[in-house]
């Protein structure tokens, strides 16, 4: 094997790996959070999300730092740092004797995780022009498989205790570093590096892009509102069924490895075809109907089997996303798409903080004694009253903005 298939090979693995430690945790995090809380799942879903809001968070703030030390200093140091980081911080996790100490292993899984950042340079790097976008979608399939793979494996290992899939997580990365010291050869050339600039490094540079771009703004909006109801589902499902339907771990990640392959299913067989056959408005309206559809029937559920055709159901929702960054993307012009996709990257990470946040706090106080009356889908239903709100600016934005191209044809006309 060429010392350029090796790399990429490990960069693969690299970003498998990371969605496979992520996947693996989900479905016990939320029981160990609360168990060293105290236990009682009401109060410690407050504690939770707040657990998964600083991992975002941190990620969104130090992915350009990352990505500005791999242009200073090369992006082999970086990745393998990042990578051993990673592997001891999962270790951490897995001994960690209080709340606390499982908090800070929480900050330092979301700033190691911004390597994504690195990796994607690394690509870019090595990737001649006719082969980048084969070797991005290869990342974005590795994303998928690692999602659909961690689940099942975090649900399957937690069988020997719920710290079990954290110590599986560390060995996967620490070996993975090692295999990257010897395989992995540097990407970036020393003259091609640039000083460290600040400037650069501020996550909040490519929000203020979107002053640029007023015509998307509205479509922008519809994003934000999406992006923040998503992120109800992977941070309250677990305190969600283990509360009401009392699933295991087991239950939970066959679940979630089943949402994982029923989006992917849709995403990268029936997307192209149904936006081909109803046009990106209409695909995205039906899309952001199905999910909040989707959302009422989980939080009306009364029963665990319930969930499984629900999924199914809520997976046809995936046609939505691509109608809508193809919406946005259409009403840009071409060599302001990387500021515009800075932009609506941030956008998402700003949603990944604030969905955990407002979902588990929702699902605490609506289980909790204080609530009026026990509503354990109460963030589900939230979650499809945002969605609503979603489609409804969809609506208006994307029926009263007119793309650039569009214009001067009329004019032509």
């Amino acid at each position: 094997m060429s010392r350029r298939h090796a790399a990429m090979s490990f960069i693969l693995i690299t970003v498998l790996l990371d969605m496979l430690g992520i996947g693996v945790i989900i479905p016990v995090l939320p029981k160990l959070v609360t168990s060293l809380h105290g236990g009682d799942l009401s109060s410690g879903s407050a504690v939770f999300g707040w657990f998964v809001a600083s991992y975002a968070l941190l990620q969104f703030l130090f992915s350009p730092i990352i990505g500005n030390l791999s242009d200073a200093y090369g992006r082999r140091p970086i990745i393998l740092v990042s990578l051993l980081g990673a592997g001891l911080d999962y270790a951490l996790l897995a001994w960690a004797p209080t709340l606390e100490w499982l908090f800070i292993g929480r900050v330092i899984a979301g700033i190691t995780g911004a390597n994504i950042t690195a990796a994607n340079a690394y690509i870019a790097d090595v990737s001649p022009p006719e082969q980048r976008a084969r070797n991005f979608g290869l990342i974005g399939a590795c994303f998928g498989v690692g999602f659909i793979l961690g689940p099942a494996l975090g649900g399957l290992v937690a069988g020997y205790g719920l710290r079990a899939p954290f110590v599986v997580a560390a060995g996967l990365t620490l070996l993975n570093t090692l295999y990257g010291f010897f395989v992995l050869p540097e990407s970036l050339a020393k003259e091609q590096r640039r000083p460290f600039d600040w400037k650069g490094a501020n996550p909040l540079s490519s929000l203020q892009a979107l002053r640029k771009y007023p015509v998307v703004l509205g479509l922008t909006f519809t994003l934000l509102l999406d992006r923040i109801a998503h992120d109800v589902l992977p941070s309250t499902w677990v305190l969600y069924t283990t509360y009401r339907f009392q699933w295991t771990e087991l239950d939970n990640g066959m679940a979630l490895a089943t949402i994982g392959v029923m989006f992917a299913v849709v995403q990268g067989g029936l997307t192209g075809k149904a936006v081909a056959k109803l046009g990106e408005r209409l695909a995205l309206l039906i899309g952001l109907t199905i999910n909040a559809t989707a959302f009422v029937l989980y939080g009306l559920a009364t029963s665990g089997w319930m969930l499984y055709p629900i999924m199914v159901f809520m997976s046809f929702a995936g046609i939505a996303g691509p109608s809508l960054q193809s919406l946005v993307t259409r009403r840009v012009p071409a060599d302001e798409q990387g500021a515009l996709q800075g932009a609506l990257t941030g956008v998402q990470s700003m949603a990944a903080v604030v969905g955990p946040l407002l979902a588990t706090q929702l699902f605490g106080y609506f289980t909790s004694d204080a609530a009026p009356m026990k509503v354990p889908g109460a963030a589900f239903l939230a979650g499809a009253v945002i969605v609503v709100a979603a489609a409804l600016v969809a609506v208006r934005a994307s029926r009263e903005e007119k793309t650039p191209s569009a214009a001067p044809a009329a004019e032509a006309a």
